[in-house]
């Protein structure tokens, strides 16, 4: 079972992002509903998961008993205090046999909203609030929805093509595309924004110190890569904000020349992206359905989820 309790830095955010635009395109920002949505449906489906679970039948060691058939699996199975793997593998984890082999592709989709404990959803779920909610204000529902799902998706996909040999669950992947979206959506909106320097730098080390969480032993840093890259792109497909000025365009007399909507740049970033998105998820869906091990086209790539120390070993299977 791997953990991918990636939080920790993300729980750090700063307000210099929040309060650096200068201008908004819009009057008011969206109401946020779906970031709390996508967090409901997230603990709905741990409590239906520990209900299958039903760790007494099975176990007489069960962590906190009084719960009935929601008590949690032993601490040696599983240390976030959660079900147990075969659990989780059945309800729609990510394993590669059952997606390569049994042709289950749809667990890219259902191993997002699992969680392999509590530890494990809580963690995650503060993230997504702190993360999501700022941005579905900013960016609305419909963006911020898609680059949530393809980025996990994307996580997924990358994952399964180097972790074959063990489940993955947890909705990291589409926590980093949040936060690569972030980070496009300030590159291409660069020209609106003030203490331009200041958010980019806060946002570089969010970045960092996630990913470096992901060497760690047990970690699906594999997961994290996919999502953030995904996201990464979609911000440029997705986060355009029109250019200063565009928005009074209405207001101005007849026969005055209306500046374009959005920069060059803008439009050259967002259809770069959109090329390197579609190529990108075609490639990854084609070798993982033929069964390519991802460790045979890049031996170097196991540095990327598990760097080896005097303290851990890793499994470069």
């Amino acid at each position: 079972m791997r953990g991918d309790i990636e939080s920790r830095g993300e729980k750090g955010r700063g307000s210099n992002y929040a309060s650096s635009y200068a201008v908004e395109d819009r009057d008011t920002p969206w109401i946020s509903w779906l970031i709390p949505l996508f967090v409901v449906a997230n603990v709905a489906v741990f409590v239906v998961v520990m209900y299958f679970n039903n760790c007494p039948k099975h176990d007489s060691d069960c962590v906190a008993r009084f719960l009935g058939r929601f008590s949690f699996q032993p601490l040696r199975e599983n240390p976030l205090f959660g079900p147990s793997s075969s659990t989780l593998e059945r309800l729609g984890g990510l394993e590669w046999k059952k997606v390569v082999h049994q042709h289950q592709g749809w667990r890219l989709i259902t191993c997002i909203w699992l969680h392999a404990g509590v530890i494990h959803l809580i963690a995650n779920m503060l993230s997504l609030v702190i993360i999501g909610i700022r941005l579905e204000q900013q960016c609305g529902f419909v963006h911020i929805g898609l680059i949530y799902l393809f980025s996990g998706v994307g996580g997924s996909i990358l994952s399964s093509l180097f972790i074959q040999r063990s489940i993955s669950v947890g909705a990291s992947g589409a926590l980093f595309g949040l936060l690569g979206a972030m980070l496009s959506e300030l590159i291409t909106n660069w020209s609106i924004y003030t203490n331009k320097v200041c958010a980019l730098l806060t946002l570089l080390v969010i970045v960092a110190v996630n990913l470096a969480v992901g060497i760690l032993p047990h970690v699906d840093n594999f997961a994290h890569i996919g999502g953030f890259l995904t996201g990464f792109l979609l911000g440029f497909v997705l986060l355009p904000r029109p250019q200063l000025g565009w928005m009074e365009h209405r207001n101005r007399p007849a026969g005055v020349r209306v500046k374009s909507k959005y920069k060059a740049y803008q439009y050259v970033l967002g259809l770069l992206s959109l090329i390197l998105l579609v190529a990108g998820f075609t490639v990854g869906l084609v070798m993982l359905f033929r069964g390519v091990n991802g460790y045979d086209r890049c031996h170097w790539c196991h540095y990327l989820s598990c760097v080896p120390t005097s303290k851990w070993k890793c499994d470069a299977k």
